[in-house]
């Protein structure tokens, strides 16, 4: 059976640095690559964030022919539309809330709220914005908030680095909401992902039916506390998972493996 190629990307230091645009040599990367395959975008993050951050690529019609939106972890599902102006259309999209019950909901929020005075309280983290944000069918949770400035988020990151502050926290965490039946990942450099068991990554690759499509992933936190790990590890045994470095061995996995694999 002839199977479609789809390629499946993690977004932050994958695609793009850290909350930052997408580059001109990516684009060009991703165009050639819609010559000859479907790619989809798997982020932990919203719908806003792939727009902030990979707006530049829907001005290619290839790309907008090929592309899949996956956020939150795959739990929602949008395509481009055929409209002139660009827009998406939702194909699914899930609850949290309706998932675990308002009261479930609820003990998680003040869980997170208690965490954020521990966290404030023993490091000099100043909080930028929002630290909380309800993705639907996520929760993050970022200590230094949302708005944190390139160089806050630096400074937090070699905090962690020397303190291990998240993996300290994702531990507690995971602690005190066992009952919930959530998961809790580090996003990105500076936060966590919260959602219910079964929703990471892999839930991605239900909207599809894989008899007909050859699934490859690349995705830059593959490791057991990464928010990418159990979607890498899911297609590692058909070698079809990688893990670059950044964007740049993003874009040589892209034309020394992949496009040399489906046939370039």
């Amino acid at each position: 059976m002839n199977q479609h190629p789809l390629v499946l990307f993690d977004v932050d230091g994958t695609l793009t640095e850290a909350r930052q645009a997408i580059q001109t040599p990516m684009i060009a990367a991703l165009r050639e690559l819609c010559e000859y395959c479907e790619i989809g975008l798997v982020t932990g993050s919203g719908l806003e964030y792939i727009k902030e951050q990979l707006w530049p690529i829907f001005n290619s019609n290839i790309i907008k022919r090929n592309c899949h939106l996956l956020p939150c972890n795959g739990t929602e599902y949008l395509v481009p539309t055929e409209d002139k102006e660009i827009a998406f259309h939702t194909v699914a999209a899930n609850s949290m809330i309706k998932e675990m019950g308002a009261t479930g909901f609820n003990k998680l929020m003040s869980t997170l709220c208690d965490l954020q005075s521990r966290v404030s309280l023993s490091y000099p983290i100043p909080l930028s914005g929002h630290f909380v944000q309800n993705r639907e069918s996520m929760v993050n949770w970022c200590p230094i908030g949302r708005n944190a400035t390139t160089a806050q988020r630096k400074e937090f990151e070699l905090l962690d680095k020397e303190h291990t502050i998240r993996l300290k926290y994702m531990s507690l965490l995971s602690d005190t909401i066992k009952d919930l039946g959530l998961t809790v990942k580090l996003g990105g450099d500076t936060s966590f992902d919260i959602y219910p068991r079964g929703w990471d990554k892999t839930y991605a690759l239900t909207h599809f039916d894989l008899e007909d499509w050859d699934v490859w992933f690349v995705g830059d936190r593959c490791y057991p506390e990464g928010n990418d790990y159990e979607l890498f590890e899911s297609l590692k045994h058909q070698e079809r998972s990688f893990e670059p470095g950044g964007p740049a061995e993003t874009i040589e996995i892209i034309n020394n493996y992949i496009l040399k694999e489906i046939g370039y």
